[in-house]
């Protein structure tokens, strides 16, 4: 009786990748025909079966899928989450949104009433709280489960699984050469707590344009805001005691506010003062002037994040595909509060 071989056997004795071997088994158009010829004649040869217990859970789905958000207030988010249910509505899946409310103790409570067999997934964004505990213990409870997860925008390295990202620093790098190139000088940066990754990134980006186009960094022209607080009276003191010729905002509401404070004190935008800010949603398309943006392509980023989901919950071969990182590309989207 010939012993049971498994995908990695057969990757290892024809000397190919184990993602080849299952796509040749499942007669993909990517695998020549003679690699496909090969490895089917040894998988016959051996007797090679799929995991059984792999198809089991298969047929055992919910066809839900699990959305956990931070907040609703943030257009961004709103676009991300169309994404994830057109596509996931167009695979046959159902999708159930919970909001975190930034709040780890919600982020929690949420995963766990809908891993009890509601859900076959969790696609989230990781709220406030989960990331300036840096408690994941929750997270690697339910993939140590077999639920598979993917992390968009708000990731941790600490959690091995499914990510979609913005090249963060990179269009943030982009953005503040737009403003150097205009000959501002006096660049700052509205950005919030360490602790959130994209805000990190983001000032990572700032920080990198500054320094290749030699301009020195002032430690006084980077303003931090808690993100849960109003912060109307940070701004004011802020714009007040420094120069500043350009602003790079890390989201949507603080280039709102900001802009509206620079007006109000007397600045005029963009001439005085240009602004950029991230996300292109509706309180951008109709400030005055209208606003210059990063746009994330949120709808985007949902779709890929549905789609890594699905393959990752359909997927039956005993061995797992390694976890991908998919970066998604901001476009800066120049209007009137930035000088073209």
């Amino acid at each position: 009786m010939k012993p049971k071989i498994t995908l990695k056997d057969i990757a290892r004795e024809l000397d190919v990748s184990i993602s080849t071997v299952s796509k040749a088994l499942k007669n993909s158009a990517e695998i020549s025909k003679d690699t496909k010829d090969k490895i089917k004649a040894f998988a016959k040869f051996y007797n090679y079966r799929p995991n059984n217990i792999a198809l089991s859970l298969k047929n055992k789905r919910t066809k839900n899928i699990g959305v956990i958000i931070p907040d609703i207030v943030h257009h961004f988010f709103t676009t991300v989450f169309r994404g994830i249910e057109k596509y996931a509505n167009e695979k046959g899946y159902n999708v159930i949104v919970c909001i975190s409310d930034e709040s780890i103790e919600k982020e929690v409570i949420n995963m766990e009433m809908l891993a009890n067999g509601s859900i076959d997934g969790f696609i989230l964004s990781l709220s406030a709280g989960t990331q300036f505990k840096n408690e994941y213990t929750h997270l690697k409870e339910l993939l140590d489960q077999g639920i598979p997860i993917v992390l968009f925008d708000r990731v941790t390295s600490e959690i091995e699984c499914d990510k979609v990202v913005l090249n963060d620093k990179e269009i943030a790098r982009e953005a503040v050469e737009h403003f150097i190139k205009a000959g501002s000088k006096n660049i700052a940066l509205v950005t919030t707590e360490k602790y959130f990754n994209v805000s990190e990134n983001r000032r990572y980006g700032y920080l990198d344009a500054l320094k290749a186009h030699n301009i020195k960094i002032d430690e006084n022209l980077i303003l931090t805001l808690p993100h849960d607080m109003e912060n109307d009276k940070l701004i004011i003191e802020f714009f007040q005691k420094n120069k500043v010729d350009a602003v790079l905002c890390v989201n949507e509401i603080f280039a709102i506010q900001s802009m509206s404070i620079i007006q109000n004190l007397g600045f005029n935008v963009p001439n005085d003062i240009s602004i950029i800010g991230f996300t292109n949603g509706i309180l951008s398309k109709f400030s005055v002037p209208r606003l210059s943006t990063v746009a994330q392509h949120g709808e985007t980023m949902g779709e890929r994040a549905a789609k890594l989901l699905i393959d990752r919950m359909e997927w039956v071969d005993e061995i797992e595909e390694p976890f991908k990182t998919e970066v998604i590309n901001a476009t800066l989207i120049k209007r009137g509060s930035s000088i073209n």
